[in-house]
């Protein structure tokens, strides 16, 4: 699918790829040969939540339905049998492993509880649904179990907005958005939360943890059940309320996909479903992934792709979501999981390393996604660069819109925790902020949750350290503090101007949000100390957390114009020992001192002829600097007949600029 402004490049002009031609022939035709197979359609075809599961019928009465080719027998049981095997709610075998019960309107009720007991040759188990749209935690006993939901239909008020060119996201945990120390509620981050991110002057709200999964402290990554969205957070209903308002405020609203692994819970999740292990995914080692303690999928099966690719369709149909991050991504390419040897050439991403099968079912992912809703996004999390992954699904690519920049947070984050600021090579930082594929659309970011999970810190905080917690107010004087709040804004302009295709931010990271991410778990006593967004700092004058809220939401606006993804990156000066980076994009010209101890008093660099308007200053006073720069100051370059001139700069140590070359209309002398 082509997008306007969203040129598509030739991945077949790659002569690196040469030698590996073949095989992503093969991969298109193994691609097309699985699309045929499903039928007339992707879009027909992913239909089994229409299906499968829990169904009320016209007539009032409901069908539940379910695969499982190894059971011998199937129940549900629930409330409505006193949680006991009953006649009336066995279900019948219909053939090529699938199942049927039917009953009367008053045989179950909204809002009751049930399970589904499976039975196979040697042995039972109670099982969630494998279709399940809603589950439940009992907040005593916490068990896990499926409820009969029968909401009336949405009516949803607002369309979603127009595709963005350049999608500005805001990554975001619902469950961790409170101030509070608890789970906050898909209302309350509509409520609190929205007016929030529409201000910050993003345009596009990715939502993590929106499957099911039954350790909170997962961050979603463990999903349990694949069609229900998190019950912990509130209902279906609230979930739309929140996707609905984001619409009308002119977000489009993404979903951190999880089709890369499941839980291996028995009893909460599908695995050992029908009392196998391979009846989802592989049989024997390779069915499981050790490092994540998680189940792989077989997408091989075409009941598999089935159900997942009746998910995807699910979550753009019944919730409206405007397209996926689809995770872990590189544990899908590799049966190694991409934990094996390194990504140094293209050698690296053949010889027998490749789950095609997976490349397959992500081709066929991409497309039912052009399919079913044009202009939705496919954003692909992979760190090892498989080349294809963002091409032509006609070339033999998978056909994602875009992918995350992975190695440029790996970048900022070895700056800040293991180099000293005058090792930080100029060359080296701008090939990490720069260097792509040309056939690929990717997104930026200095950090995203990642970076502050697991023992990990927010950058701010790696910057400061133990001086986050005492002189972050104005006027400190703190020399840390002084160097974290100039090396936050000038990391995230930096990303953001020489980011190819869009940018991502974490929730509350663009004001520094500090110290870590951490869950309720056994090892912290179950707190939620380090689950929530102090939004409070943000919000007060006295602290230097305004003054980066405040420089972000001025460089957001400086990039929300939809023509800003066509502009290439220029650069046109690139200096190591006074580490100095001078680049122009479109009519923008954007000039970076590094250096924390020297500054540089005209500094020459050639630039096109006409009248330059500062229009962003990093140290501005109202940014928490020192306003060593004059404000909105207009430079006239002229020369003699040519079309370019010298342009002379002050650049104050740690410090970033950015010009803007006025039209005619635009500057009255």
């Amino acid at each position: 699918m082509k997008r306007a402004g969203m040129p598509v490049q030739d991945f077949a002009k790659d002569a690196w790829l040469d030698p590996w031609r073949p095989i992503f022939e093969d991969r298109r035709q193994r691609a097309d040969q699985v699309r045929q197979d499903c039928g007339t359609s992707l879009a027909d075809f992913a239909q089994g939540h229409h299906h499968f599961g829990l169904q009320k019928e016209e007539d009032g009465s409901w069908v539940y339905r379910d695969w499982a080719p190894h059971a011998t027998d199937l129940f549900l049981v629930g409330d409505f049998s006193c949680w006991q095997e009953c006649a009336d709610f066995q279900a019948q075998a219909l053939g090529d492993g699938c199942w049927e019960l039917r009953m009367k309107e008053a045989s179950i009720q909204h809002g009751q509880h049930y399970r589904i007991r499976m039975k196979w040759q040697g042995g039972q188990g109670d099982r969630l649904p494998a279709w399940g749209r809603r589950v439940v935690q009992d907040p005593h006993s916490l068990e896990f179990t499926a409820q009969v939901w029968d909401e009336p239909k949405y009516p949803w008020q607002n369309q979603p907005p127009e595709i963005h060119s350049f999608p500005l996201i805001y990554e975001a945990h619902v469950g961790m958005s409170s101030e509070e120390e608890k789970v906050a509620t898909w209302s309350e981050f509509r409520q609190q939360v929205l007016p929030r991110i529409v201000t910050a002057g993003y345009n596009t709200l990715q939502l993590m943890a929106v499957q099911e999964h039954p350790y909170y402290g997962s961050f979603g990554y463990h999903v349990g059940s694949f069609f229900a969205p998190s019950s912990r957070f509130g209902t279906a209903w609230e979930l739309k309320e929140l996707i609905d308002a984001a619409h009308g405020l002119g977000l489009r609203v993404i979903m951190d996909l999880v089709h890369s692994h499941a839980v291996k819970n028995e009893v909460e999740g599908i695995s050992c479903y029908d009392g196998t292990l391979y009846q989802y995914f592989h049989d024997g080692p390779r069915g499981r992934h050790d490092i994540w303690d998680s189940r792989c999928f077989d997408y091989a099966k075409p009941q598999v792709r089935h159900f997942l690719l009746s998910n995807i369709r699910y979550w753009l149909e019944e919730f409206r979501f405007d397209g996926f991050r689809f995770d872990g991504v590189t544990s899908m390419l590799y049966h190694d999981h991409g934990f094996g040897a390194g990504f140094g050439s293209y050698d690296d991403y053949f010889h027998g390393r490749t789950d095609e099968d997976a490349i397959t079912y992500l081709t066929l992912a991409t497309q039912l996604m052009d399919e079913w809703k044009p202009g939705s996004l496919a954003i692909a999390e992979d760190v090892s660069g498989m080349p294809g992954l963002c091409a032509p699904r006609e070339q033999g690519g998978c056909g994602f819109h875009y992918r995350l920049a992975m190695g440029i947070p790996d970048m900022w984050f070895r700056c800040a925790l293991e180099m000293r600021e005058e090792d930080w090579h100029m060359g080296w930082m701008w090939n990490e902020l720069t260097g792509r594929r040309p056939d690929e659309r990717t997104i930026s970011y200095v950090e995203s949750h990642d970076q502050a999970m697991v023992g990990g810190k927010s950058f701010l905080f790696s910057l400061t350290d133990e001086s986050m917690y005492h002189a972050m107010h104005r006027g400190s004087g703190d020399l840390r503090v002084e160097r974290a709040v100039a090396l936050h804004k000038m990391a995230r302009l930096a990303t953001m101007a020489t980011a190819g295709h869009g940018y991502l931010n974490f929730m509350g990271n663009e004001f520094g949000h500090p110290e870590w991410i951490d869950f309720p778990r056994a090892g912290n006593d179950w707190s939620y100390h380090h689950a929530r967004r102090l939004w409070s700092l943000r919000d007060r004058s006295d602290l230097r957390f305004q003054a980066l809220g405040d420089f972000d939401r001025a460089m957001t606006s400086l990039f929300g114009e939809p023509s800003w993804a066509n502009h290439p990156c220029h650069l046109l000066a690139e200096h190591n020992a006074d580490q100095i980076l001078v680049w122009q994009r479109g009519d923008c010209l954007f000039a970076f001192n590094f250096n924390g101890h020297q500054s540089c008093v005209d500094w020459e660099v050639l630039v096109p002829t006409g009248c330059w308007k500062l229009i962003l200053d990093s140290d501005s006073a109202n940014f928490g600097g020192f306003g060593r720069v004059q404000a909105e100051q207009v430079c006239h370059v002229k020369s003699h007949g040519e079309p370019c001139g010298i342009m002379r700069l002050y650049l104050p140590s740690r410090t970033a600029l950015v010009w803007k070359l006025m039209a005619a209309d635009e500057f009255a002398p």
